[in-house]
Order: C-alpha cells, then sequence, then structure tokens
C-alpha cells in the first residue's frame, strides 16, 4: 500500500524541484502604471513565498495584448529589469517562479490599445457582454463593454507567436524558472480553439488541428528559445468566462492538445476549474480521462482546499494544487492550511487599482495574533 502523498513536503515532479506542492495561482492585480514591476510587487510575490510554486499575474506579451489598464510587461528592456527584483525577492525564499504569458485578443477595448485602434481576435467576433478595465467616454477608469475586435491576418497571427517566444526569452533573462501560456478564459489562444468564436477559412479555423495550431504554434516557438522544461501551458476545458460557448468536439478538442502536449514534454498543464469563477464545472471523470490522455505533470486551480488538494493528488489525478485568491489576503496561506488555521476573507474592492492597499498590507495569521493580543 502506497503512504499517503503530503502537501507540504518537498516534491520533484517532472523536472521541478519543489518545497511542497502548493502553486500559487495567476491573479491579476493592475499595479503597475507603467507595465514596469518595481519593488511593491517583489515585497508582494515574496510575502507568499511559502509556495512552493509561483506563477505570475497576466503579463503583456506586446502592447497590443491587454485588456487591463496598469498589468506589467515583458517586451521591453525597463520591464525585464523590473522582473528581476521579483525573482530575486522570490528566490530568496526558496521558490520556483514562472510567469504567465498573456494576450487577451477579443476581451479588450480601445482606451487598452495603442492609438486608440481595435483589439484584434481570432475572428471580428465581439465580446458583447464582458467587460475590460479601460477608460469609458470621460476618460474614468473603470470596467468598460469589450470593443468590437478585428481578426488577425494570417500573417499577423504568426507575428503573435513570435511575440509570445521573446516574452519567453525576456522571462528567462528577468530570472523566472519558466513561463506558462494563457490559454484559457476566453483570452486569445482559446478564442482560436473555440469553433463557436474562431470562423476563420485559413490554416488556423476549421478542423480541431487547425484550430490547436496557433496553440501549438506558440508553445512550440517557446520551446525552441527557452527549452521544453521552461513552458507550461494554462487551460480551461468546458470553461465559458468571456463568452466562450461550449461546443460538441470540446472533449476530443483537449485529448488532442494532451496527446500533443505530451509528445513535447512541457513543465506541466495547468487546469482551471471555472466554477469557482460562477462559470461551468469540469464535468465528473474529466481529470481521470486527461490523465489517460497526458502523463506530465498536472496542476489545478479553482476553488481548492486542503482536504481537495490531499484527495486528487493521493488519487493520482493531480499532482500539485494551485490557490488564487486565498493568497491574496493570506500571505502565508501555507502555513494557515498546514496548522488548519482561520482564513482572512478578502477584500474585492481592493483586488485591482494602484493602491498598495489590499496588496502588501495584509497580515499573516501569527501577526494577526499579535495585534489582537
Amino acid at each position: 500500500m502506497n503512504s499517503t502523498i503530503n502537501l507540504f513536503e518537498p516534491t520533484t515532479v517532472g523536472t521541478l524541484a519543489l518545497k511542497n506542492r502548493i502553486v500559487m495561482a495567476p491573479m491579476t492585480r493592475a499595479r503597475n502604471f507603467d507595465g514596469i514591476p518595481n519593488d511593491n510587487n517583489a515585497l508582494y510575490y515574496q510575502q507568499r513565498s511559502g509556495a512552493g510554486l509561483i506563477i505570475t499575474e497576466g503579463t503583456a506579451i506586446s502592447n497590443t495584448a491587454m485588456g487591463v489598464l496598469h498589468i506589467p510587461g515583458l517586451y521591453t528592456a525597463e520591464q525585464v529589469e523590473g522582473w528581476k527584483k521579483v525573482t530575486s525577492a522570490v528566490h530568496q525564499k526558496d521558490t520556483k517562479i514562472f510567469t504567465q504569458l498573456w494576450h487577451v485578443g477579443r476581451v479588450s477595448h480601445v482606451s487598452n490599445q495603442p492609438n486608440g485602434q481595435a483589439p484584434v481576435g481570432a475572428s471580428d467576433i465581439q465580446a458583447e457582454n464582458s467587460f475590460a478595465w479601460g477608460y469609458d467616454e470621460n476618460g474614468k477608469e473603470t470596467f468598460v463593454k469589450c470593443s468590437k475586435p478585428r481578426a488577425l491576418t494570417t500573417e499577423e497571427v504568426k507575428q503573435v507567436v513570435k511575440d509570445f517566444a521573446n516574452a519567453a526569452q525576456n522571462a528567462i533573462e528577468a530570472g523566472f524558472d519558466g513561463v506558462e501560456l494563457h490559454g484559457a478564459n476566453g483570452y486569445l489562444i482559446e478564442q482560436f480553439l473555440n469553433p463557436m468564436i474562431n470562423n476563420r477559412t485559413d490554416e488556423y479555423g476549421g478542423t480541431i488541428q487547425n484550430r490547436s495550431r496557433f496553440l501549438l504554434e506558440a508553445i512550440d516557438a517557446c520551446i525552441a528559445e527557452i527549452g521544453a522544461s521552461k513552458v507550461a501551458i494554462r487551460l480551461t476545458p468546458y470553461g465559458g468566462l468571456h463568452e466562450l460557448p461550449h461546443y460538441d468536439e470540446i472533449e476530443t478538442t483537449y485529448q488532442y492538445l494532451a496527446e500533443e502536449l505530451a509528445k513535447r514534454g512541457i513543465a506541466f498543464i495547468h487546469i482551471m476549474d471555472q466554477q469557482s469563477r460562477g462559470s461551468y464545472a469540469l464535468p465528473d471523470g474529466f481529470l481521470a480521462r486527461f490523465r489517460t490522455w497526458y502523463n506530465g505533470v498536472v496542476i489545478l486551480a479553482g476553488g481548492m482546499n486542503r482536504q481537495k488538494s490531499e484527495e486528487l493528488i493521493n488519487a493520482n489525478l493531480i499532482d500539485l494544487a494551485g490557490f488564487g485568491e486565498d493568497f491574496i489576503a493570506n500571505p502565508d496561506l501555507v502555513e494557515r492550511l498546514k496548522n488548519n488555521w482561520p482564513m482572512t476573507p478578502p477584500n474585492r474592492a481592493l483586488h485591482y487599482g494602484l493602491t498598495l492597499e489590499g496588496y502588501i498590507d495584509w497580515k499573516t495569521y501569527e501577526e494577526e495574533q499579535l495585534v489582537n493580543g
């Protein structure tokens, strides 16, 4: 009989040697007015480096990739220098750190784009009921309805692939242990995967293989720059965020992707269950089926707690457990989970914006006890 796997013990999964199996999942925090990471970002991530692996907030791969104001990027020399502060601070705590490479595609607004131009997408189909974080007609910073996108040309798709690879190379220069491509939550990569959003007639539209081509070309381009062991991807099978309808070939699509990604030997696949975000749950049995298609490292995030994490890891359905929002108000989340200490509830009004309140001022459990006497 196998001994129980402990969530809190050091482990090596794939090529990742980690101090525990807890992952801090990517979360947009919008704290960079100039797009350049700074000392406050370094402190924020260092405070949360009880995790074995941190995956940063979504990081723009170009100046047309954004749908949220004040997010950091990885396409200028200044941004690379800024991220070095973050990676150094996290590595001091013996934690690995990947950055999430992000292109939002159609989930954007003209105020997020250079010269107020239209966002780009897999097609020109608008996400009419979704919102970006931009400027309204009065110049006020707020949620704004996504603008109608322009479909990328075939050549432009190939340029975005190069943008992912360039950002991956910059990430390694900045000291990251690897990159996670954002292929989830209705953003650009997933817009290509979904036949209800992708109406292209070129090599990137139509069949499952064609709709998957952009994702796999971006992965391959990153591998060519930094090596497969430093490249990963986030996926949301059965997700519906940002108006991605379900389609008949969901399971077949993700089986094809899993098998193709397995051939490439990437660092991990990070699956998010969107039920925690008010969207669809992963169907029963999906993780078990996914394991038969993909023999690499699997992270699961979305509505996780200690019990669920340990059950899924010990059932060999996942390897690592991802926690998102819990990490915001609980910088010492790993210690709280380990000791079954109570959680500080989040304050969603402070999740975004340039204020440091709700960012680096959350207390650990032990600090709270001192304050409360």
